[in-house]
């Protein structure tokens, strides 16, 4: 991304995957398969969620808000922010070629 800034930040930010495998599961002592069962979801699921390869969903966001005494919008905000910073990476030179449509004055 190079010099490239989003929101003042100089760097991706934080996928919340990284925070649940970082922080979360060894706060609470859990391995992936024990934090899976307690979700209700496959180990595979929580496997990629922590390794980055897959985004929080609205499902998982709830899941994870019950589980962690949080509310869904930590963990959508997280991933939209990612999400954000992703697509400006890919499609930064696409964004900057669309021209900003004049609005007409009011009658």
């Amino acid at each position: 991304m190079g010099t490239k800034m989003l929101h003042g930040r100089k760097r991706r930010p934080t996928h919340p995957g990284a925070i649940l495998r970082e922080i979360v599961l060894p706060e609470i002592g859990m391995n992936q398969g024990e934090f899976a069962a307690w979700l209700g979801v496959s180990r595979r699921t929580v496997n990629e969620l922590l390794q980055e390869r897959r985004p929080v969903t609205v499902d998982m966001a709830h899941r994870l808000a019950r589980a962690l005494k949080t509310s869904p919008e930590v963990w959508l905000n997280m991933q939209q922010a990612v999400d954000i910073w992703d697509a400006l990476d890919r499609y930064e030179h696409q964004y900057q070629a669309i021209k900003t449509i004049a609005r007409k004055h009011a009658a």
